[in-house]
């Protein structure tokens, strides 16, 4: 048997390769700079400065060994299926179904929780106006962007993340003065001053928080098809991405949690103002500052993950494992604009069903994050062990990276991974149980739509040639 190389299929997907390294290394980080600024905070509720500190440290080492060997991956297989091309090229049909799951669940779920935080904190500068119509707005918009060309739309993204990070280095030179360490280690494990059994299932009960930290990174692996040099690019991308992620997301936990009362900070969205309000008082024009450009680390991530679940949705659609019309591409701009329309309706309808439907005892905003985390960890699991699985049928596919330190590192991403999961079902036993089931009736569509599948253009990068 010999292998083809992964290269992009000649029957020509219309998608256009128009980014560069600088313009990945945005999507990849701007993916994901929202969880810097919020959400992360609530760890501190259940495990304490110290043991959110601990289920940091795992979560990102867990990431950065996935990171790390999930760029092999993506740059031996540029596909806008991301983690999908590489499970159904491993594992088949099946592994390609399972892969897709996940990773549509991760990115269709995360965007209207967020619309829905750029909805509340644009209602405090504005609370005549229901939040729900700034999440609205906020769709059409970024959608619209979407719409119109990744070139602008990359374009965008690089230029809200490099404001939002240069606004989390800002809060962080602004709070240094006011930092102690007494401050963040006080009664840091779980509410006291011991770990205990008490504090390890807090440390485990927080790893959806530590894991917001870092959630999407890997979305910019659907944009590989719009890469230009996507074997030199993607690497850059990633590994400059997932640096600067990890210097953010100690930099902005450690800084917060030392400049007072850390547990205040533990159960609110704004948890960065809040600190510095502490230190520099709230009439400050460095804290209004803070609170406007605040918001471009929402819209980053939002911007970004609309364009991630699009290309998913447009791989899955092409390969025969959604309806084929999702597979179409504007015909003025070559982006795929159904696939972007559909993700929006699923959030839209999630953004005004927010107050309707209620499980777990917990509203559908905090239940939709917790699923797209679950998403997220099957995905991470299911990518490891392809790579595990074409290392081993494709030895001669064409890897232009490769992950350094294999199998060490995959294998630490893997387990983590395990651990992760475990987690996530032994402290949300109603959502598992809502995610099998979802997987499940997705599997019933799976197993009817063989021949939809059958007659989809054959594409090389799917499957091996022999």
């Amino acid at each position: 048997m010999s292998q083809s190389p992964a290269s992009p299929s000649p029957h020509a997907t219309g998608l256009q390769k128009v980014l560069g390294p600088f313009q990945l290394w945005g999507i990849a980080v701007g993916l994901v700079i929202s969880g810097e600024y919020f959400g992360w905070s609530y760890g501190w509720a259940t495990a304490g400065t110290l043991g959110f500190l601990v289920a940091t440290v795992l979560v990102a080492t867990m990431y950065a060994t996935f990171i790390f060997s999930f760029t092999e991956l993506s740059t031996a297989i540029p596909h806008a299926g991301g983690p999908f091309a590489y499970a159904r090229r491993a594992f088949g049909p099946t592994g390609g179904f399972i892969a897709g799951f996940a990773t549509l669940v991760e990115f269709v779920f995360a965007p209207p929780a967020i619309a829905l935080a750029i909805g509340a904190y644009l209602n405090v500068q504005f609370p005549g106006i229901n939040p729900k119509w700034f999440a609205l707005g906020a769709y059409i918009v970024f959608i619209g962007l979407n719409w119109i060309g990744v070139g602008i739309a990359a374009a965008f993204e690089l230029f809200v993340t490099i404001l939002a990070i240069a606004e989390l280095l800002v809060f962080m030179g602004v709070v240094a003065p006011g930092w102690s360490m007494t401050n963040f280690v006080a009664n840091g494990w779980a509410g006291g001053s011991v770990l205990n059994g008490a504090a390890i299932s807090g440390i485990f009960a927080s790893i959806p928080f530590a894991i917001w930290f870092f959630l999407a990174i890997e979305g910019a692996a659907m944009a590989a098809e719009e890469a230009k040099d996507p074997h030199r690019t993607i690497p850059i991308a990633y590994t400059t991405g997932i640096l600067t992620l990890l210097a953010l997301a100690f930099g902005v936990m450690i800084f917060a949690g030392g400049v007072g009362d850390w547990s205040k900070l533990a159960n609110i969205n704004d948890p960065l103002p809040q600190a510095m309000k502490a230190v520099v008082g709230e009439n400050s024009g460095w804290l209004h500052m803070l609170v406007w450009i605040g918001l471009f680390g929402l819209i980053a991530s939002f911007h970004g993950i609309i364009m991630g679940y699009s290309r998913q949705i447009f791989a899955l659609a092409r390969a025969g494992y959604l309806p084929k019309m999702f597979a179409a591409l504007s015909p003025r701009f070559s982006t795929p604009h159904r696939a972007l329309l559909v993700g929006g309706v699923i959030g839209i309808v999630a953004i005004f069903s927010d107050e309707w439907v209620q499980f777990g005892g917990q509203t559908l905003t905090a239940n939709i994050v917790t699923m797209s985390v679950f998403g997220a960890i099957v995905m991470y699991l299911i990518s490891m062990a392809a790579l595990f699985k074409l290392r081993r049928t494709e030895p001669d596919m064409v890897r232009a990276y490769r992950a350094p330190f294999y199998p060490v590192f995959p294998a630490i991403a893997f387990g983590l991974g395990l651990v992760c999961l475990f987690a996530m079902v032994w402290f949300n036993g109603i959502l598992t149980l809502l995610f099998l089931a979802l997987m499940a009736l997705a599997y019933g569509y799976f197993s009817l739509t063989a021949e939809q599948r059958r007659s989809a253009a054959p594409d090389e990068m799917l499957s091996v040639t022999v």
